[in-house]
């Protein structure tokens, strides 16, 4: 994975590369990946954070959802190691409480994805979001 971002960054191609959290790895796996990404000089220009969504039918279907505290956390750690990439709260926000997405953009988030779904998971309505970005103070653009 790292030997080809550097090859992307040598063609001249912006970096978006993150991660999933809640698949069963530890604190230390999470602060690794983000040790590999602030690596890079420049450090990448997005860093989505995403909350596994367990499908039915995979390996995954059983785990317990990320807890909404582990999020926050991981997203405010990669804020301070990673201060000018664009640290987006990606996929798993239909799982998560309003007040714990405001809390993620409060602790260093300032992208979200919108739109009707992200891969395999849903999105929260275009409306609900402006809404929420709107009752935060903070001006979606």
């Amino acid at each position: 994975r790292l030997q080809t971002l550097r090859r992307v960054r040598r063609a001249g191609i912006t970096i978006c590369s993150g991660g999933i959290i809640g698949m069963g790895e530890s604190i230390r796996d999470r602060c690794a990946m983000l040790v590999e990404l602030a690596s890079f000089d420049p450090h990448p220009e997005a860093v989505p954070i995403n909350a596994l969504v367990p499908v039915p039918g995979t390996p995954l279907e059983s785990l317990e959802p990320v807890a909404p505290l582990e999020l926050v956390r991981m997203i405010a750690t990669a804020r301070i190691m990673l201060p000018r990439s664009k640290v987006r709260l990606s996929a798993g926000r239909t799982e998560l409480p309003r007040e714990a997405q405001l809390f993620c953009l409060y602790a260093g988030a300032n992208s979200i994805f919108i739109g009707d779904q992200l891969l395999t998971t849903p999105n929260p309505d275009v409306s609900e979001d402006r809404r929420m970005l709107e009752d935060a103070g903070l001006i979606p653009a």
